[in-house]
């Protein structure tokens, strides 16, 4: 009778493992479990700015319709549904940014269904400031030529006068954090054909899109750095900014500037009221200064006005 095998020589003999190819890192709901050796962890600062867009309730159709211009040209905003124009307006906004995930916000405030205020704000912290909307010309009603690629990255322009003053710098900076694209965001393309404009003229921000023009083919095409030959065309839209008031916490807060010469909408249209009620009041003057001349200058009676009358 022959003799039993022992248990461990049934077994199979062992694989090796080929030392070439390295193992495929575990895959997790989160991502890789563990990374690469090859990817190097990149150290340096990515910026994450991330802007919520919304307005309140009962907007007028044009001021809708430039807050989707500017959704479509800042590819790092996100949309969320009206809200309510209140007092308690600045926490419940507060509130939709974290949620959102977002650092600053852009809030469309329509007030009597004509007047257009627009409070840009830096969550939770501030600063924030209030601008009366002027001058809106959306994208559909110009029907401009210009037309530059959805996603793009704008090259951000300002005018010398933002230097002069210390609001107008920190109205700069804002600017520059909450409209310029971050590098490699998921939705941007990494191009630049396209530039912001932002002029002061009369103490008022002025906005304006143009595509960089360049020929790529023919006899007029132009070498890289070539500036001379590249034409702006206008896009759209088109608003201006009135500064009212600038505040050190986010949709309120102690105030750091007050625009002296600004004027509310309320005031100017009392005050056409009122000049056209004086001329009706100019009228009822004169009626009652023709009776008083009629009365201390009384016609003398005609001779011959009882001749016809037999």
């Amino acid at each position: 009778m022959g003799k039993k095998r022992k248990h461990s020589e049934l077994e199979a003999p062992a694989v090796k493992k080929d030392e070439t190819a390295p193992e495929r890192p575990k895959r997790t709901l989160l991502g890789w479990k563990e990374k690469p050796e090859n990817e190097q962890e990149s150290t340096g600062f990515r910026n994450r700015e991330k802007v919520l867009v919304t307005c309140s309730r009962r907007i007028n159709y044009r001021y809708r319709h430039l807050m989707l211009n500017l959704v479509s040209v800042l590819p790092h905003c996100k949309k969320d549904n009206k809200v309510e124009s209140k007092a308690t307006k600045g926490a419940t906004l507060n509130e939709l940014v974290e949620l959102k995930s977002c650092s600053s916000c852009l809030f469309f405030e329509c007030r009597k269904h004509k007047d257009l205020y627009l409070w840009m704000s830096k969550c939770p912290n501030g600063p924030s400031v209030k601008f009366l909307v002027n001058a809106v010309h959306t994208m559909e009603e110009l029907k401009l030529t210009g037309n530059h690629l959805k996603g793009s990255r704008p090259l951000l322009t300002f005018s010398s006068n933002f230097d002069k003053d210390p609001h107008w710098k920190l109205l700069k900076e804002m600017i520059t954090q909450i409209f310029g694209t971050p590098k490699e965001h998921r939705k941007s393309k990494p191009y630049h054909d396209h530039v912001f404009v932002f002029s002061i003229v009369d103490d008022h921000i002025w906005f304006r899109n143009y595509q960089i023009s360049c020929p790529h083919t023919g006899a007029d095409k132009i070498d890289r750095g070539g500036l001379e030959k590249m034409t702006l065309v206008e896009v759209g839209p088109r608003f201006c900014l009135n500064p009212i008031k600038i505040f050190g916490g986010s949709f309120g807060g102690p105030t750091l500037y007050e625009n002296p010469f600004y004027v509310s909408p309320n005031q100017i249209r009392s005050l056409e009221k009122r000049q056209k009620a004086g001329k009706y009041a100019k009228k009822v003057k004169a009626k009652t200064r023709r009776k008083m001349h009629e009365m201390t200058n009384p016609l003398e009676t005609d001779e011959f006005a009882d001749m016809w009358k037999e």
